[in-house]
């Protein structure tokens, strides 16, 4: 009879989806019992562990959702690799204010020096924040796009990436757009004009959009709501992956 108690506590932790509580209040009860700290004290500590491993949890799930090829941070990123990186502005998205905004980022420059690794990081940082982030290449984004649309069911993905706080769309130019392709796209980025943010890489300045997306017009458009709320994050310089490919040959010659 003496461990019905126990055995209801447990199973009542359970219920209320309260896992930390359920591993560690005999712990905590036990060190708190040594120090003679009071019961609401106890209860506080339990409950800011649960807190902890909710957040925790939480950012697991988006960083998960978010479907990212690599998790890398801000803190990692070499800003005296790049000088031309405004290491202030990036610090500054990083606290994602511009996501609560509805803004947008671009960042652009020369291919291999660590765009995605930016994008990367502000995607971590925004999951930390507990929002919801998406991450796709360009081309990728078009074929799931195409092949809703063959499928009937354009109009599910479309919601199910209208309801993220933040897409990322990475390599924007990297690969060429078929004229249904470039529409589609477009129509993505239309429907987060004012509802939420986009966070686009490219190796293209925005005079060459014209040849990616074969339509003045469209391209018209589509820059028009892009960059009407828009932080860009200038990236040229020497290709940062080719300089620690050349590092790493010398090193082992």
């Amino acid at each position: 009879m003496s461990d019905r108690p126990t055995l209801l506590l447990e199973h009542h932790l359970k219920e209320l989806k309260l896992p930390t509580f359920l591993r560690e209040y005999g712990k905590i009860a036990a060190q708190c019992a040594s120090e003679g700290v009071d019961h609401p004290d106890y209860l506080l500590r339990l409950s800011e562990l649960e807190l902890i491993d909710r957040h925790h949890r939480l950012v697991a799930r988006r960083i998960k959702a978010a479907r990212f090829p690599a998790v890398k941070s801000i803190d990692t990123f070499d800003f005296t690799a790049i000088p031309s990186v405004n290491r202030q502005l990036v610090t500054q998205l990083a606290r994602c204010e511009y996501v609560e905004r509805r803004e947008n980022v671009i960042a652009i420059g020369n291919s291999g020096t660590g765009k995605t690794h930016i994008a990367l990081g502000l995607g971590l940082a925004a999951c930390q924040k507990g929002l919801t982030v998406g991450f796709t290449t360009a081309s990728a984004l078009v074929n799931e796009l195409l092949e809703a649309r063959d499928e009937l069911r354009l109009l599910n993905l479309q919601k199910r990436l209208a309801r993220l706080k933040l897409l990322i769309i990475d390599e924007l130019g990297f690969v060429p757009l078929s004229p249904t392709g470039a529409e589609l796209l477009f129509e993505v980025f239309s429907q987060r004009y004012e509802r939420g943010s986009i966070l686009v890489t490219t190796n293209l300045p925005f005079d060459e959009w014209t040849e990616m997306f074969g339509s003045e017009r469209l391209t018209g458009a589509l820059l028009d709501r892009l960059i009407h709320h828009v932080h860009i994050i200038e990236m040229n310089g020497d290709s940062y992956r080719l300089r620690q490919s050349g590092r790493a040959t010398a090193i082992s010659s």
